[in-house]
């Protein structure tokens, strides 16, 4: 007689889906279909990179081409194609995933509370156009003072969804959470890594990454004070940060790293639960924005790495407009 064969081991993947949201952090819709996420984030350097593959060149052509019919001047066309780019992207991101697209606003509109919301209303407008409901769209803002206050009001007033990214304070998840957005990213990998720059210390275990351990403090300041805001891990380096983090609300994590995931049985144990979250010893506050300044300024981390993922972003956002550019004049 042949052996019974033995059940096979969840991997670790689908073991964390059972625990917290996952969402994919690409632009790559073929890694979306094979990781089965929930949800899906971009931003102006993932689609930048989505961009130049050959087998998305049918929806650069596509935003180029209303982009002509749209507008006579060449900058306004390039204005129209990026948001087009982004808004086509999206739309093919949603024919795969269940949920929710985040797209971002430009970066270099950080600091103009009134040039984001417009953007933002300018973006949902065109996937309504396309037939794609706003409850299916994340707004993706700087999570600055201008930028909080924009989700804000788009929440408020507009019933628009907002995800506030480059979030490495506390203080700015105290104003999110003030300011009723639907959902922050805290940037884990990019914390651990001004730690290894900027101090002697050069590796940590996952719990005592200083990444995971800002993202532990916000989740469990959101939960002891009943705050809706969804707390979405991101901007991961390895896959002891993410299963550090496991119970958390989302975590959104790029292919490589769901691909290890997949290909792993390690098990996975929620370390992030609202029953802890009642333990923990935060007592709340409330922030102005005198206060926001003044705390976000005393963060060395959060001020070099909030400008630093503007910048960055803002420069792959010149990138792309170039690239746009170069095929409307051709």
């Amino acid at each position: 007689m042949s052996e019974p064969k033995k059940p096979r081991m969840a991997s670790s993947l689908e073991q964390l889906k059972s625990f917290t949201t996952v969402v994919a952090d690409t632009g790559d819709f073929e890694a979306i279909s094979q990781f089965k996420p929930t949800d899906a984030t971009t931003n102006p350097s993932l689609i930048l990179q989505a961009a130049k593959l050959t087998q998305y060149k049918a929806l650069v052509d596509t935003a180029v081409q209303e982009a002509k019919s749209h507008a006579a001047d060449i900058e306004d066309q390039v204005a129209f194609a990026m948001d087009k780019v982004f808004v086509l992207f999206g739309q093919e991101i949603l024919k795969i995933v269940p949920g929710r697209v985040s797209t971002e606003v430009d970066a270099r509109l950080s600091f103009d509370k009134d040039g984001q919301i417009a953007k933002a209303r300018s973006l949902i407008g065109m996937y309504e156009e396309m037939g794609i409901d706003k409850e299916r769209i994340l707004i993706k803002l700087s999570s600055t003072w201008e930028g909080i206050q924009a989700g804000r009001v788009l929440e408020a007033e507009y019933g628009i969804h907002c995800n506030l990214t480059l979030l490495f304070a506390f203080a700015q998840a105290v104003a999110c959470a003030e300011a009723g957005v639907t959902l922050i990213s805290p940037f884990v990998g990019r914390i651990f890594d001004w730690y290894v720059k900027n101090t002697d210390q050069k590796s940590f275990e996952p719990d005592d990454d200083p990444g995971v351990k800002s993202v532990t403090e916000i989740y469990n300041y959101y939960k002891k004070f009943g705050y809706n805001t969804i707390v979405m891990g991101a901007s991961f380096r390895n896959t002891g940060q993410i299963l550090a983090l496991a119970g958390c609300d989302n975590l959104t994590i790029g292919t490589k790293l769901l691909d290890q995931l997949q290909n792993s049985t390690e098990e996975v144990h929620a370390h992030l639960t609202p029953e802890s979250a009642q333990k923990s010893d935060a007592e709340q506050i409330s922030l102005d924005e005198k206060q926001f300044r003044w705390l976000l300024n005393e963060d060395q981390m959060a001020t070099e790495k909030l400008s630093e993922g503007i910048r960055k972003f803002a420069a792959d956002a010149i990138k792309l407009e170039d690239l746009l550019r170069k095929e409307l004049k051709a």
